[in-house]
Protein backbone atom coordinates (compact mmCIF):
# COMPACT_ATOMS: atom_id res chain seq x y z
CA UNK A 1 0.00 0.00 0.00
CA UNK A 2 2.69 2.18 0.78
CA UNK A 3 4.30 1.67 -2.27
CA UNK A 4 1.31 2.19 -4.50
CA UNK A 5 1.09 6.01 -2.49
CA UNK A 6 4.72 6.89 -3.20
CA UNK A 7 4.16 5.93 -7.12
CA UNK A 8 1.12 7.85 -7.06
CA UNK A 9 2.70 10.93 -5.01
CA UNK A 10 5.42 10.84 -7.64
CA UNK A 11 3.26 10.14 -10.95
CA UNK A 12 1.53 13.95 -9.67
CA UNK A 13 4.35 15.22 -8.64
CA UNK A 14 5.81 14.59 -12.14
CA UNK A 15 2.56 15.13 -14.50
CA UNK A 16 0.41 17.16 -12.33
CA UNK A 17 0.55 20.00 -15.08
CA UNK A 18 -0.73 17.80 -17.90
CA UNK A 19 -3.56 16.23 -15.32
CA UNK A 20 -4.19 19.99 -14.71
CA UNK A 21 -4.69 20.84 -18.24
CA UNK A 22 -7.38 17.83 -18.56
CA UNK A 23 -9.34 18.13 -15.45
CA UNK A 24 -9.85 21.79 -15.14
CA UNK A 25 -12.16 22.61 -18.03
CA UNK A 26 -13.87 19.71 -16.77
CA UNK A 27 -14.34 21.15 -13.22
CA UNK A 28 -14.90 24.72 -14.67
CA UNK A 29 -18.11 23.09 -17.19
CA UNK A 30 -20.51 23.97 -14.65
CA UNK A 31 -19.98 27.93 -14.89
CA UNK A 32 -22.21 27.90 -18.11
CA UNK A 33 -23.67 24.05 -18.38
CA UNK A 34 -26.55 25.71 -15.79
CA UNK A 35 -27.14 29.21 -16.96
CA UNK A 36 -25.83 28.88 -20.77
CA UNK A 37 -25.37 32.31 -21.65
CA UNK A 38 -22.39 34.13 -23.29
CA UNK A 39 -21.73 36.08 -20.17
CA UNK A 40 -20.86 32.96 -18.47
CA UNK A 41 -19.38 31.26 -21.43
CA UNK A 42 -17.18 34.01 -21.42
CA UNK A 43 -16.29 34.00 -17.93
CA UNK A 44 -15.64 29.81 -18.66
CA UNK A 45 -12.27 31.33 -20.45
CA UNK A 46 -11.76 33.87 -18.33
CA UNK A 47 -10.95 31.85 -15.42
CA UNK A 48 -9.53 28.81 -17.34
CA UNK A 49 -6.92 31.61 -18.74
CA UNK A 50 -6.68 32.75 -15.02
CA UNK A 51 -6.25 28.99 -13.98
CA UNK A 52 -3.33 28.54 -16.77
CA UNK A 53 -1.66 31.96 -16.06
CA UNK A 54 -1.54 31.16 -12.44
CA UNK A 55 0.12 27.74 -12.38
CA UNK A 56 1.69 28.48 -15.71
CA UNK A 57 0.39 24.75 -16.51
CA UNK A 58 0.89 25.76 -20.40
CA UNK A 59 3.14 28.52 -21.60
CA UNK A 60 1.92 31.97 -20.80
CA UNK A 61 1.95 32.69 -24.72
CA UNK A 62 0.06 29.62 -25.28
CA UNK A 63 -2.74 29.95 -22.74
CA UNK A 64 -3.23 33.85 -24.40
CA UNK A 65 -4.26 31.94 -27.88
CA UNK A 66 -7.18 30.46 -25.85
CA UNK A 67 -10.05 33.00 -26.99
CA UNK A 68 -8.82 32.57 -30.27
CA UNK A 69 -10.39 28.64 -30.14
CA UNK A 70 -13.18 28.97 -27.74
CA UNK A 71 -14.55 32.67 -28.23
CA UNK A 72 -15.76 31.53 -31.78
CA UNK A 73 -16.72 28.17 -30.73
CA UNK A 74 -18.76 29.13 -27.50
CA UNK A 75 -20.60 31.77 -29.72
CA UNK A 76 -18.89 34.88 -27.71
CA UNK A 77 -16.81 36.18 -30.66
CA UNK A 78 -16.28 35.72 -33.87
CA UNK A 79 -13.22 34.84 -35.82
CA UNK A 80 -12.03 37.96 -37.31
CA UNK A 81 -12.90 40.10 -34.14
CA UNK A 82 -10.62 38.32 -32.02
CA UNK A 83 -7.67 37.78 -34.43
CA UNK A 84 -7.51 41.81 -34.82
CA UNK A 85 -7.06 42.28 -30.62
CA UNK A 86 -4.07 40.15 -31.17
CA UNK A 87 -2.82 43.16 -33.70
CA UNK A 88 -4.01 46.15 -31.90
CA UNK A 89 -1.91 49.43 -32.33
CA UNK A 90 -0.79 48.75 -28.54
CA UNK A 91 0.83 45.71 -29.59
CA UNK A 92 2.17 47.37 -32.93
CA UNK A 93 4.01 50.53 -30.36
CA UNK A 94 5.14 47.38 -27.80
CA UNK A 95 6.75 46.00 -30.72
CA UNK A 96 8.31 49.71 -31.64
CA UNK A 97 9.39 50.07 -28.34
CA UNK A 98 10.97 46.75 -27.81
CA UNK A 99 12.80 46.85 -31.02
CA UNK A 100 14.27 50.63 -30.11
CA UNK A 101 15.16 48.99 -27.06
CA UNK A 102 17.31 46.13 -28.32
CA UNK A 103 19.04 48.90 -31.03
CA UNK A 104 20.40 50.63 -27.62
CA UNK A 105 21.28 46.96 -26.17
CA UNK A 106 22.81 46.19 -29.12
CA UNK A 107 25.01 49.30 -29.46
CA UNK A 108 26.35 48.99 -25.55
CA UNK A 109 24.61 52.58 -25.26
CA UNK A 110 23.12 51.66 -22.52
CA UNK A 111 25.96 50.42 -20.15
CA UNK A 112 28.17 54.26 -21.49
CA UNK A 113 25.26 56.09 -20.08
CA UNK A 114 25.36 53.95 -16.89
CA UNK A 115 28.76 53.99 -16.25
CA UNK A 116 29.15 57.73 -16.58
CA UNK A 117 25.96 58.75 -14.33
CA UNK A 118 27.65 55.95 -11.39
CA UNK A 119 30.73 58.30 -11.88
CA UNK A 120 29.10 61.55 -11.81
CA UNK A 121 27.04 60.66 -8.39
CA UNK A 122 29.75 59.39 -6.67
CA UNK A 123 31.19 55.52 -5.15
CA UNK A 124 30.65 55.64 -1.11
CA UNK A 125 28.48 52.88 -0.45
CA UNK A 126 25.32 54.64 -0.06
CA UNK A 127 26.31 57.09 -2.71
CA UNK A 128 27.29 54.10 -5.45
CA UNK A 129 23.63 52.24 -4.79
CA UNK A 130 21.80 55.93 -5.41
CA UNK A 131 23.48 55.95 -8.66
CA UNK A 132 23.15 52.35 -9.55
CA UNK A 133 19.33 52.59 -8.50
CA UNK A 134 18.87 56.00 -10.37
CA UNK A 135 20.72 54.58 -13.64
CA UNK A 136 18.44 51.50 -13.30
CA UNK A 137 15.52 53.25 -13.16
CA UNK A 138 15.88 55.67 -15.67
CA UNK A 139 17.30 52.81 -18.10
CA UNK A 140 14.04 50.58 -17.23
CA UNK A 141 11.63 53.29 -18.44
CA UNK A 142 12.52 52.80 -21.93
CA UNK A 143 13.75 49.02 -22.35
CA UNK A 144 12.35 45.76 -20.22
CA UNK A 145 12.86 45.39 -16.26
CA UNK A 146 14.07 42.45 -16.98
CA UNK A 147 16.89 43.72 -19.73
CA UNK A 148 17.78 46.87 -17.65
CA UNK A 149 18.07 44.29 -14.22
CA UNK A 150 20.57 42.15 -16.18
CA UNK A 151 22.68 45.24 -17.48
CA UNK A 152 23.51 46.74 -14.22
CA UNK A 153 24.11 42.93 -12.17
CA UNK A 154 27.38 42.31 -13.67
CA UNK A 155 28.46 45.73 -13.13
CA UNK A 156 27.06 45.37 -9.58
CA UNK A 157 29.73 42.60 -9.27
CA UNK A 158 32.55 43.91 -10.93
CA UNK A 159 32.53 46.46 -8.24
CA UNK A 160 31.94 44.83 -5.55
CA UNK A 161 34.71 42.12 -6.67
CA UNK A 162 37.28 45.14 -6.84
CA UNK A 163 36.09 46.75 -4.17
CA UNK A 164 37.07 43.33 -1.84
CA UNK A 165 40.39 42.77 -4.03
CA UNK A 166 41.44 46.04 -2.41
CA UNK A 167 40.48 44.69 1.22
CA UNK A 168 37.46 47.52 1.02
CA UNK A 169 34.21 45.41 2.54
CA UNK A 170 33.13 41.89 1.49
CA UNK A 171 30.42 40.28 -1.00
CA UNK A 172 29.86 37.82 1.71
CA UNK A 173 30.21 36.32 5.06
CA UNK A 174 33.61 34.89 6.68
CA UNK A 175 31.18 32.28 7.60
CA UNK A 176 29.55 29.62 5.32
CA UNK A 177 25.98 28.79 5.49
CA UNK A 178 25.35 25.13 4.79
CA UNK A 179 21.93 24.36 3.30
CA UNK A 180 19.79 22.09 5.91
CA UNK A 181 21.18 20.93 8.74
CA UNK A 182 19.64 17.87 8.33
CA UNK A 183 20.87 17.43 4.78
CA UNK A 184 24.09 18.12 5.69
CA UNK A 185 23.89 14.87 8.34
CA UNK A 186 22.72 12.88 6.09
CA UNK A 187 25.63 13.51 3.73
CA UNK A 188 28.11 13.30 6.21
CA UNK A 189 26.11 9.69 6.99
CA UNK A 190 26.78 8.75 3.66
CA UNK A 191 30.53 10.12 3.48
CA UNK A 192 29.25 12.57 0.64
CA UNK A 193 30.38 16.60 0.39
CA UNK A 194 28.81 18.92 2.12
CA UNK A 195 26.74 21.64 -0.45
CA UNK A 196 27.91 24.86 1.05
CA UNK A 197 26.93 28.40 0.10
CA UNK A 198 28.54 31.62 0.38
CA UNK A 199 26.14 34.31 2.85
CA UNK A 200 25.71 37.53 1.38
CA UNK A 201 26.38 40.68 3.80
CA UNK A 202 23.61 42.90 3.81
CA UNK A 203 25.21 45.87 1.98
CA UNK A 204 25.77 43.12 -1.27
CA UNK A 205 22.00 42.48 -0.83
CA UNK A 206 20.64 46.18 -0.93
CA UNK A 207 23.16 46.62 -3.84
CA UNK A 208 21.39 43.98 -5.74
CA UNK A 209 18.05 43.64 -4.82
CA UNK A 210 17.69 47.64 -4.73
CA UNK A 211 18.23 47.16 -8.72
CA UNK A 212 15.82 44.75 -9.18
CA UNK A 213 13.28 47.31 -7.30
CA UNK A 214 14.57 50.06 -9.36
CA UNK A 215 14.23 48.00 -12.34
CA UNK A 216 10.25 47.61 -11.74
CA UNK A 217 9.60 51.00 -10.33
CA UNK A 218 10.81 52.51 -13.15
CA UNK A 219 9.34 50.37 -15.59
CA UNK A 220 5.88 52.30 -14.76
CA UNK A 221 7.57 56.14 -15.75
CA UNK A 222 7.02 55.63 -19.15
CA UNK A 223 4.37 53.97 -21.50
CA UNK A 224 6.46 51.28 -22.91
CA UNK A 225 8.79 50.97 -19.98
CA UNK A 226 6.54 47.79 -19.07
CA UNK A 227 4.13 45.06 -20.68
CA UNK A 228 1.48 45.98 -18.15
CA UNK A 229 1.15 49.60 -18.68
CA UNK A 230 0.58 48.73 -22.21
CA UNK A 231 -1.92 45.81 -21.22
CA UNK A 232 -3.45 48.44 -18.91
CA UNK A 233 -2.86 50.77 -22.08
CA UNK A 234 -4.89 48.29 -24.79
CA UNK A 235 -7.97 47.34 -22.49
CA UNK A 236 -8.51 50.89 -21.59
CA UNK A 237 -8.83 51.92 -25.51
CA UNK A 238 -10.51 48.46 -26.05
CA UNK A 239 -12.89 49.17 -23.30
CA UNK A 240 -13.56 52.78 -23.84
CA UNK A 241 -12.97 53.16 -27.40
CA UNK A 242 -14.33 57.16 -27.67
CA UNK A 243 -12.23 57.85 -25.53
CA UNK A 244 -9.27 60.24 -26.45
CA UNK A 245 -7.21 57.05 -25.48
CA UNK A 246 -3.89 56.77 -22.80
CA UNK A 247 -1.19 59.50 -24.48
CA UNK A 248 2.48 59.25 -23.67
CA UNK A 249 3.14 62.90 -22.74
CA UNK A 250 0.15 62.46 -20.26
CA UNK A 251 1.26 59.53 -18.56
CA UNK A 252 5.02 60.46 -18.03
CA UNK A 253 2.99 64.13 -16.42
CA UNK A 254 1.51 61.11 -13.37
CA UNK A 255 4.09 58.52 -13.68
CA UNK A 256 7.25 60.06 -13.57
CA UNK A 257 6.48 62.18 -10.10
CA UNK A 258 5.46 58.54 -8.54
CA UNK A 259 8.19 56.87 -9.82
CA UNK A 260 10.16 59.09 -8.08
CA UNK A 261 9.09 59.33 -4.47
CA UNK A 262 8.41 55.59 -4.50
CA UNK A 263 12.17 54.75 -5.72
CA UNK A 264 13.76 57.26 -3.35
CA UNK A 265 11.67 56.31 -0.58
CA UNK A 266 12.34 52.57 -1.14
CA UNK A 267 15.68 53.39 -1.54
CA UNK A 268 15.39 55.02 2.39
CA UNK A 269 14.13 51.76 3.47
CA UNK A 270 16.21 49.57 1.94
CA UNK A 271 19.29 51.05 3.19
CA UNK A 272 17.79 51.93 6.86
CA UNK A 273 17.23 47.85 6.10
CA UNK A 274 20.61 46.72 4.84
CA UNK A 275 22.61 50.07 5.39
CA UNK A 276 22.10 51.42 8.93
CA UNK A 277 20.41 54.56 7.53
CA UNK A 278 19.09 56.78 9.82
CA UNK A 279 21.45 54.34 12.54
CA UNK A 280 24.67 55.82 12.55
CA UNK A 281 25.72 53.28 15.58
CA UNK A 282 24.29 49.63 14.22
CA UNK A 283 26.41 47.28 13.16
CA UNK A 284 25.17 48.05 9.38
CA UNK A 285 26.16 51.09 9.34
CA UNK A 286 29.67 50.52 10.85
CA UNK A 287 30.75 47.82 8.70
CA UNK A 288 29.85 50.41 5.52
CA UNK A 289 32.48 52.71 6.49
CA UNK A 290 35.17 52.36 4.22
CA UNK A 291 36.84 55.50 4.13
CA UNK A 292 38.28 57.85 1.40
CA UNK A 293 40.27 55.54 -0.02
CA UNK A 294 37.04 52.82 -0.67
CA UNK A 295 35.49 56.05 -2.72
CA UNK A 296 38.83 55.94 -4.63
CA UNK A 297 39.31 52.35 -5.40
CA UNK A 298 35.64 52.13 -6.80
CA UNK A 299 35.69 55.48 -8.76
CA UNK A 300 38.62 54.39 -10.52
CA UNK A 301 37.04 50.56 -11.48
CA UNK A 302 34.37 53.08 -12.82
CA UNK A 303 36.46 55.08 -15.11
CA UNK A 304 38.69 51.71 -16.17
CA UNK A 305 35.24 50.44 -17.50
CA UNK A 306 35.09 53.84 -19.47
CA UNK A 307 38.44 53.53 -20.78
CA UNK A 308 37.94 49.96 -22.15
CA UNK A 309 34.61 51.55 -24.01
CA UNK A 310 36.54 53.61 -26.06
CA UNK A 311 35.25 56.88 -27.40
CA UNK A 312 32.01 56.89 -28.84
CA UNK A 313 31.00 55.49 -31.96
CA UNK A 314 29.50 56.18 -34.64
CA UNK A 315 26.73 53.26 -34.65
CA UNK A 316 26.04 54.48 -30.48
CA UNK A 317 25.94 57.92 -31.78
CA UNK A 318 23.12 57.55 -34.42
CA UNK A 319 21.06 55.17 -32.21
CA UNK A 320 21.32 57.84 -29.32
CA UNK A 321 19.71 60.54 -31.75
CA UNK A 322 17.26 57.92 -32.62
CA UNK A 323 16.10 57.43 -29.55
CA UNK A 324 16.05 60.57 -28.56
CA UNK A 325 14.18 61.05 -31.52
CA UNK A 326 11.62 58.95 -30.56
CA UNK A 327 10.92 60.18 -26.90
CA UNK A 328 10.39 63.45 -28.53
CA UNK A 329 8.19 62.15 -31.68
CA UNK A 330 6.19 60.28 -28.55
CA UNK A 331 5.81 63.48 -26.15
CA UNK A 332 5.34 66.36 -28.94
CA UNK A 333 2.36 63.98 -30.95
CA UNK A 334 -0.12 65.37 -28.71
CA UNK A 335 1.10 67.36 -26.28
CA UNK A 336 -1.77 69.62 -25.40
CA UNK A 337 0.05 72.81 -24.45
CA UNK A 338 0.88 73.37 -28.60
CA UNK A 339 -0.18 71.47 -31.57
CA UNK A 340 1.27 68.34 -32.44
CA UNK A 341 2.99 66.98 -35.10
CA UNK A 342 0.38 64.64 -36.11
CA UNK A 343 -2.21 67.13 -36.28
CA UNK A 344 -0.05 69.44 -38.80
CA UNK A 345 0.55 66.63 -40.72
CA UNK A 346 -2.94 65.11 -41.32
CA UNK A 347 -6.56 65.29 -39.81
CA UNK A 348 -6.23 61.34 -39.53
CA UNK A 349 -5.85 60.34 -35.90
CA UNK A 350 -2.05 59.10 -35.62
CA UNK A 351 -1.31 56.97 -32.32
CA UNK A 352 2.10 56.41 -30.59
CA UNK A 353 2.79 52.89 -32.73
CA UNK A 354 3.28 55.11 -35.91
CA UNK A 355 6.04 57.04 -33.86
CA UNK A 356 7.99 54.38 -32.48
CA UNK A 357 8.14 52.50 -36.08
CA UNK A 358 8.80 55.76 -37.85
CA UNK A 359 12.33 55.18 -35.57
CA UNK A 360 12.21 51.94 -36.13
CA UNK A 361 12.56 52.40 -39.95
CA UNK A 362 15.52 54.57 -39.75
CA UNK A 363 17.15 51.94 -37.48
CA UNK A 364 17.75 49.27 -40.53
CA UNK A 365 18.21 52.59 -43.02
CA UNK A 366 20.98 54.42 -41.25
CA UNK A 367 24.06 52.79 -41.75
CA UNK A 368 26.17 51.52 -38.68
CA UNK A 369 29.42 52.91 -39.72
CA UNK A 370 30.66 55.99 -41.53
CA UNK A 371 32.66 54.49 -43.95
CA UNK A 372 29.82 55.88 -47.12
CA UNK A 373 31.36 59.22 -47.29
CA UNK A 374 34.35 57.99 -48.35
CA UNK A 375 32.77 56.34 -51.62
CA UNK A 376 34.01 58.54 -54.03
CA UNK A 377 36.82 59.54 -52.52
CA UNK A 378 40.41 59.68 -55.09
CA UNK A 379 41.95 57.42 -52.32
CA UNK A 380 41.17 54.13 -53.51
CA UNK A 381 41.94 52.45 -49.87
CA UNK A 382 39.50 54.78 -48.56
CA UNK A 383 36.30 53.54 -50.75
CA UNK A 384 34.34 51.02 -48.92
CA UNK A 385 34.39 47.67 -50.39
CA UNK A 386 31.05 46.36 -49.13
CA UNK A 387 28.02 47.92 -47.82
CA UNK A 388 27.81 49.12 -43.79
CA UNK A 389 25.28 46.91 -41.91
CA UNK A 390 22.60 49.25 -41.14
CA UNK A 391 22.16 50.12 -37.34
CA UNK A 392 19.84 47.15 -36.76
CA UNK A 393 19.09 43.85 -38.36
CA UNK A 394 16.46 41.64 -39.00
CA UNK A 395 18.42 38.65 -37.63
CA UNK A 396 19.56 40.46 -34.11
CA UNK A 397 15.77 41.37 -33.98
CA UNK A 398 14.59 37.93 -34.62
CA UNK A 399 16.74 36.49 -31.50
CA UNK A 400 16.15 38.88 -29.04
CA UNK A 401 12.26 40.00 -29.56
CA UNK A 402 10.02 38.18 -27.13
CA UNK A 403 7.65 37.35 -29.59
CA UNK A 404 5.51 35.59 -26.93
CA UNK A 405 4.48 38.77 -24.91
CA UNK A 406 2.87 39.77 -28.16
CA UNK A 407 0.65 36.78 -27.39
CA UNK A 408 -0.20 37.65 -24.03
CA UNK A 409 -1.02 41.45 -24.84
CA UNK A 410 -3.21 40.08 -27.51
CA UNK A 411 -5.17 37.48 -25.37
CA UNK A 412 -5.59 39.82 -22.50
CA UNK A 413 -7.40 42.49 -25.36
CA UNK A 414 -9.24 39.54 -26.80
CA UNK A 415 -10.31 38.64 -23.05
CA UNK A 416 -11.36 42.70 -23.16
CA UNK A 417 -13.27 42.93 -26.22
CA UNK A 418 -15.14 39.43 -25.50
CA UNK A 419 -16.03 40.36 -21.90
CA UNK A 420 -17.39 43.66 -23.82
CA UNK A 421 -19.57 42.11 -26.11
CA UNK A 422 -21.08 39.22 -23.96
CA UNK A 423 -21.51 41.22 -21.36
CA UNK A 424 -19.67 39.40 -18.90
CA UNK A 425 -18.11 42.08 -16.93
CA UNK A 426 -21.91 43.89 -15.81
CA UNK A 427 -22.53 40.50 -14.90
CA UNK A 428 -20.19 40.14 -12.72
CA UNK A 429 -20.71 43.43 -11.06
CA UNK A 430 -24.38 42.82 -10.49
CA UNK A 431 -23.05 40.44 -8.51
CA UNK A 432 -20.26 42.36 -6.74
CA UNK A 433 -23.50 44.65 -4.68
CA UNK A 434 -22.92 47.15 -2.25
CA UNK A 435 -18.91 47.15 -3.07
CA UNK A 436 -19.92 49.11 -6.52
CA UNK A 437 -21.59 51.82 -3.51
CA UNK A 438 -18.47 52.64 -2.20
CA UNK A 439 -16.37 55.88 -2.24
CA UNK A 440 -14.13 55.69 -5.41
CA UNK A 441 -11.59 56.17 -3.16
CA UNK A 442 -11.90 52.38 -1.60
CA UNK A 443 -12.67 50.89 -4.38
CA UNK A 444 -9.23 51.67 -5.72
CA UNK A 445 -7.52 50.84 -2.81
CA UNK A 446 -9.28 47.54 -2.84
CA UNK A 447 -8.38 46.92 -6.61
CA UNK A 448 -4.90 47.78 -5.44
CA UNK A 449 -4.30 45.71 -2.86
CA UNK A 450 -5.76 42.51 -4.62
CA UNK A 451 -3.82 43.45 -7.74
CA UNK A 452 -0.45 43.73 -5.66
CA UNK A 453 -1.09 40.57 -3.72
CA UNK A 454 -1.77 38.36 -6.43
CA UNK A 455 1.21 39.25 -8.60
CA UNK A 456 3.31 38.31 -5.85
CA UNK A 457 2.38 34.68 -7.40
CA UNK A 458 1.83 35.22 -10.72
CA UNK A 459 2.65 36.63 -14.06
CA UNK A 460 1.81 40.85 -13.73
CA UNK A 461 0.50 41.32 -17.53
CA UNK A 462 -1.79 37.90 -16.57
CA UNK A 463 -2.87 39.84 -12.92
CA UNK A 464 -3.44 42.70 -15.41
CA UNK A 465 -5.43 41.05 -17.97
CA UNK A 466 -7.87 39.93 -15.43
CA UNK A 467 -8.71 42.70 -12.87
CA UNK A 468 -9.06 45.34 -15.51
CA UNK A 469 -12.11 44.34 -17.50
CA UNK A 470 -13.91 44.11 -14.39
CA UNK A 471 -12.24 47.81 -13.47
CA UNK A 472 -13.84 49.26 -16.62
CA UNK A 473 -16.93 47.86 -16.01
CA UNK A 474 -17.42 49.38 -12.50
CA UNK A 475 -16.30 52.87 -13.47
CA UNK A 476 -19.43 52.30 -16.35
CA UNK A 477 -21.86 51.15 -12.95
CA UNK A 478 -20.64 53.69 -10.81
CA UNK A 479 -19.90 56.63 -12.79
CA UNK A 480 -16.53 56.68 -12.39
CA UNK A 481 -13.91 58.28 -14.72
CA UNK A 482 -12.33 54.66 -15.94
CA UNK A 483 -8.77 56.28 -15.21
CA UNK A 484 -9.33 56.83 -11.85
CA UNK A 485 -9.70 52.96 -11.18
CA UNK A 486 -7.89 51.31 -13.92
CA UNK A 487 -4.25 52.92 -14.18
CA UNK A 488 -3.96 52.55 -10.15
CA UNK A 489 -5.13 49.10 -10.58
CA UNK A 490 -2.28 48.71 -13.36
CA UNK A 491 0.84 50.36 -11.56
CA UNK A 492 0.03 47.89 -8.65
CA UNK A 493 0.41 44.82 -11.09
CA UNK A 494 4.39 46.32 -10.87
CA UNK A 495 4.65 45.74 -7.08
CA UNK A 496 5.75 42.52 -7.36
CA UNK A 497 8.96 42.65 -4.98
CA UNK A 498 8.50 39.69 -2.19
CA UNK A 499 9.44 36.50 -3.96
CA UNK A 500 12.60 35.67 -6.64
CA UNK A 501 8.92 33.97 -8.86
CA UNK A 502 7.15 37.26 -8.41
CA UNK A 503 9.13 39.30 -11.41
CA UNK A 504 12.16 38.05 -13.69
CA UNK A 505 14.31 41.09 -12.06
CA UNK A 506 13.81 39.41 -8.77
CA UNK A 507 15.24 36.04 -9.69
CA UNK A 508 18.20 38.18 -11.98
CA UNK A 509 19.27 39.89 -8.94
CA UNK A 510 18.86 37.32 -6.04
CA UNK A 511 20.68 34.42 -7.99
CA UNK A 512 24.08 36.09 -8.59
CA UNK A 513 24.42 36.87 -4.74
CA UNK A 514 22.35 34.02 -2.78
CA UNK A 515 20.02 36.37 -1.31
CA UNK A 516 17.62 34.30 0.82
CA UNK A 517 13.96 34.40 -0.07
CA UNK A 518 13.12 35.44 3.68
CA UNK A 519 15.01 38.23 3.42
CA UNK A 520 13.58 39.24 0.07
CA UNK A 521 10.48 38.74 1.27
CA UNK A 522 10.97 40.99 4.25
CA UNK A 523 11.87 44.00 2.60
CA UNK A 524 10.31 43.41 -0.27
CA UNK A 525 7.25 43.63 1.69
CA UNK A 526 8.19 47.22 3.05
CA UNK A 527 8.76 48.36 -0.41
CA UNK A 528 5.15 47.22 -1.25
CA UNK A 529 3.44 49.19 1.40
CA UNK A 530 5.76 52.20 0.65
CA UNK A 531 4.65 52.17 -3.09
CA UNK A 532 0.73 51.46 -2.72
CA UNK A 533 1.11 54.44 0.70
CA UNK A 534 2.61 56.51 -2.33
CA UNK A 535 0.10 55.76 -4.89
CA UNK A 536 -2.66 56.16 -2.91
CA UNK A 537 -1.71 59.74 -1.54
CA UNK A 538 -0.13 61.18 -4.33
CA UNK A 539 -2.62 59.61 -7.56
CA UNK A 540 -5.75 61.38 -6.57
CA UNK A 541 -3.97 64.68 -6.26
CA UNK A 542 -1.95 64.12 -10.03
CA UNK A 543 -4.68 62.55 -11.59
CA UNK A 544 -7.37 65.25 -11.74
CA UNK A 545 -4.65 67.84 -13.18
CA UNK A 546 -4.64 65.97 -15.94
CA UNK A 547 -8.03 63.97 -16.91
CA UNK A 548 -10.18 65.58 -14.77
CA UNK A 549 -11.11 62.17 -12.92
CA UNK A 550 -13.31 64.20 -10.70
CA UNK A 551 -15.99 64.44 -13.38
CA UNK A 552 -17.68 61.46 -15.82
CA UNK A 553 -16.96 62.16 -19.34
CA UNK A 554 -19.17 61.84 -21.95
CA UNK A 555 -17.97 59.04 -23.87
CA UNK A 556 -18.38 56.80 -20.79
CA UNK A 557 -21.47 54.88 -21.34
CA UNK A 558 -22.93 54.45 -18.03
CA UNK A 559 -25.65 52.16 -16.70
CA UNK A 560 -27.27 51.93 -13.45
CA UNK A 561 -27.08 49.43 -10.93
CA UNK A 562 -29.86 47.52 -10.11
CA UNK A 563 -29.35 46.19 -6.76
Amino acid sequence: MGKTYHMLAHALKVYWKSLFVVLYPLVLLPVFLLNNIAALRCLYVVLLMAGYWVLEALPLPVTSLLPMVLFPLMGVLDSDKTSLCYLKETNMMFVGGLIIAIAVEHCNLHTRVALHVIKLVGCSPKKLNLGLITVTMFVSMWISNTAATAMMIPIIEATLKELESQGIGNMYEDDIAEIGDDAHEKRQSRNQEVVETKRPTRTTMCYFISTAYAASIGGNGCIVGSGTNLTFKGIYETSFPNSPGVEFAKWMMVNIPLMLIMMYLSLAWLQFWFMGLFRPHSKDAKKIRVGTQGEIVARKLICQKIEEMGPMSFHEASVAVCFVLSVLLWFFRKPQFITGWAELITQHKVKDATAALIVVMLFFIIPAKPDFIHIFSKDETKRPKTPSPALLTWKIVQQKLPWGLIFLLGGGFALAEGSKASGMNHFIVLYLGDVVTLPRIAIMVIACLLACLLTQFSSNIAVCNVILPVMAEISEVANIHPMYLMMPAALSCSFAYCLPVSTPPNAIAAAPCNMPSSEMAKVGAGVAVISLLVLFCVFPLLAPLIWDVDTVPDWLNTTNLDV
